[in-house]
C-alpha cells in the first residue's frame, strides 16, 4: 500500500488520513488504491471500535486530481471509458462499500475543501463534523462528469431529490453553515475546536456498545428499500442478538446501579 492514505489505530480509534496535502488531497489513482486497502483494513481491524477519516493539511479532499485526468486525454473515447470505469469499480466502489458496511461508526473530520469524491466520501460516513471554514461542492458538472462514490445514492436520501438535482447540476459552493442546514454535516465548529470535538466523539463511541452500533448501521442501511414487515422482523432479530450479549448485561446492571456502563464490545 502506498502512503497517500495512512492508517493508524490507537485507543480503539482507526484513523484514515488522506495524505496529499500539497494537492489539497486530490484523489489520484494511487490514492484510490490506498483508500480501498485502508478502508477494508480499518473495518476489519479487531481493535478498531471507531473509524475517523481526515485530510492532512488544511483540506479534506478537493475532488479528483485534474492533472491526472489531463494525462488521459490522449486516449480515445473507448479507452477512456474502460480506464475510468475500471478505476471506479476496482478501487472507489469497494472503498465506499467498506466504510458504509463497516460495523464501526465512521466519522468524517472536514476542514477546507470538500469537493467531488471528497463529498461522496464524507457522505459515506455516519457522522460528519466540519470546521466553520469548510467549503462543499459536488464539482462534477464543472468538468462535465457524472458523480461517483455513490453520491447520487447518498445525496437524495439526505437532502431530497429536488435539492440533490440542484446541488449536482449547478455545482454551487456551500458554506459550512449551509451544509449544516441541509443536513450534510452533524456539527460545525471553529477550526481550533474541530480536532478536540472529533476526538471526544470518537472516544465516546469507542466506549459504547459495539454490537448495538453495528446492528443500528445495518438496520438503517437496509431501511430505505425494506417494507415495514421485513424491517420489523430484522429489528426483532437485531434486538435479540444484542440482548444475548455481555454488553446488554452490563447496560442493565449499570442502569439499576445508577452508574455509567462499562461496555466490553461483546
Amino acid at each position: 500500500m502506498n502512503d497517500t492514505v495512512q492508517l493508524s489505530v490507537a485507543a480503539g480509534v482507526a484513523t484514515l488520513r488522506l495524505n496529499r496535502p500539497a494537492q489539497l488531497n486530490a484523489l489520484s489513482a494511487d490514492m484510490m488504491q490506498a483508500l480501498r486497502g485502508a478502508s477494508v483494513a480499518a473495518a476489519a481491524h479487531p481493535e478498531a471500535a471507531v473509524i475517523v477519516i481526515e485530510g492532512a493539511g488544511s483540506h479534506f479532499m478537493a475532488g479528483g486530481d485534474i492533472r491526472e485526468f489531463h494525462s488521459h486525454l490522449h486516449l480515445d473515447g473507448a479507452a477512456r471509458l474502460e480506464t475510468f470505469r475500471a478505476m471506479i469499480e476496482q478501487w472507489i466502489n469497494p472503498a465506499v462499500a467498506a466504510l458504509r458496511d463497516a460495523p464501526q461508526p465512521v466519522i468524517a473530520k472536514v476542514r477546507g475543501a470538500c469537493a467531488g469524491f471528497g463529498l461522496s466520501l464524507m457522505l459515506a460516513c455516519d457522522f460528519a463534523l466540519a470546521a466553520d471554514d469548510a467549503v462543499f461542492t459536488t464539482a462534477y458538472a464543472q468538468i462535465a462528469l457524472a458523480p461517483d462514490g455513490a453520491q447520487t445514492w447518498f445525496l437524495p436520501r439526505i437532502v431530497g431529490s429536488r435539492k440533490a438535482t440542484e446541488l449536482l447540476m449547478l455545482s454551487e459552493r456551500l458554506s459550512a453553515a449551509q451544509a449544516l442546514e441541509l443536513g450534510l454535516v452533524n456539527r460545525v465548529l471553529p477550526g481550533a475546536e474541530l480536532d478536540a470535538a472529533v476526538a471526544a466523539l470518537a472516544a465516546r463511541l469507542a466506549a459504547g456498545p459495539r454490537q448495538a452500533y453495528a446492528e443500528m448501521k445495518r438496520l438503517l442501511r437496509q431501511s430505505g428499500s425494506a417494507d415495514l414487515a421485513p424491517q420489523c422482523a430484522a429489528e426483532a432479530l437485531a434486538f435479540a442478538r444484542c440482548a444475548a450479549g455481555a454488553d446488554f448485561d452490563e447496560g442493565i446492571t449499570a442502569f439499576l446501579e445508577k452508574r455509567k456502563p462499562r461496555f466490553s464490545g461483546r
